[in-house]
């Protein structure tokens, strides 16, 4: 089945460089996009990152968010004739402040997916308020409602479907518990890998103080350790595009970044590649 992922712009913001790319540019900040991103083409529209759950809660992390009236997730759905209570599948890379915070805009019908060991990790404390306190909550909540939260086991499963043409696998990266959703397109395999990659030019294209062939520079902000970073953007690269959740989409192949086809907000990937 070929599916189709729509970007959804929720929320900008402004942050220091080298939490992005490991040494770039220290203490010199930098507006960054979030997106979530909508798949389309199955029996029911899926989900993946909800974004935060309002601007002002960047600040709890030095960091400042934008949300125009554009950007609010209702308003982003309703460009594809969507409402929250149409969505079946809410599915999430990991749980941080900027990827999990409108889960309960959706109705209870609306499953939310995650890796079970990230909702371990998230209570840890290890990455506090990268896990606001009402977003766990919030979970707990769907833990105890019935077909409301589907936690999954990756690192010991191996990847799972969730619709014919999407699957879930553990990324290796970022947290302990973070996943990629994989998606069967016309243009070949998408890889939605959330925070596994920040800045594809500076990790990636041109990475940044690294010398290695294919060698990715790690972001500044993992909780893994660096081999298993650097590991988990190869991963991922080994899909037809790649697709952050702070940088646009890019082609792949063979391991390494193609080409670098910025597209609008409202189109994933880009024909004739």
């Amino acid at each position: 089945m070929a599916l189709e992922i729509k970007l959804l712009s929720l929320i900008d913001i402004d942050i220091e460089s080298s939490f992005l790319v490991l040494g770039r540019n220290m203490g010199v900040r930098t507006r960054i996009p979030t997106f979530g991103f909508l798949i389309l083409g199955g029996e029911e529209p899926i989900l993946v990152d909800t974004g935060a759950s309002h601007a002002e809660i960047m600040q709890r992390l030095g960091m400042t968010g934008y949300v125009t009236e554009e950007m609010e997730l209702e308003n982003q759905l309703a460009k594809y004739d969507l409402a929250p209570s149409d969505i079946r599948w809410i599915l999430h890379t990991h749980l941080h402040i900027d990827h999990a915070g409108q889960d309960e805009t959706f109705p209870v019908s609306t499953t939310v997916v995650i890796n079970r060991r990230e909702l371990e990790f998230s209570v840890s404390g290890l990455m506090g308020e990268q896990y606001p306190a009402e977003y766990v909550k919030h979970l707990i909540d769907r833990l105890h409602t019935p077909g409301a939260l589907r936690l999954l086991d990756l690192e010991l499963s191996g990847p799972e479907e969730i619709i014919p043409g999407v699957w879930c696998e553990a990324a290796g990266g970022h947290t302990e518990g973070s996943m990629n959703v994989l998606v069967e397109t016309k243009q070949g395999r998408a890889c939605i890998c959330g925070d596994v990659i920040y800045d594809i030019q500076n990790q990636i294209v041109e990475p940044l103080y690294q010398i290695l062939e294919v060698e990715p520079q790690p972001t500044g902000n993992h909780a893994t350790t660096k081999r298993e970073e650097k590991a988990a953007v190869k991963r991922a690269l080994q899909n037809a595009f790649v697709l952050p959740v702070h940088d646009y989409p890019a082609p792949s192949q063979t391991g390494a970044v193609v080409g670098m086809d910025f597209l609008p907000h409202d189109v994933l990937v880009p024909s004739g590649v």
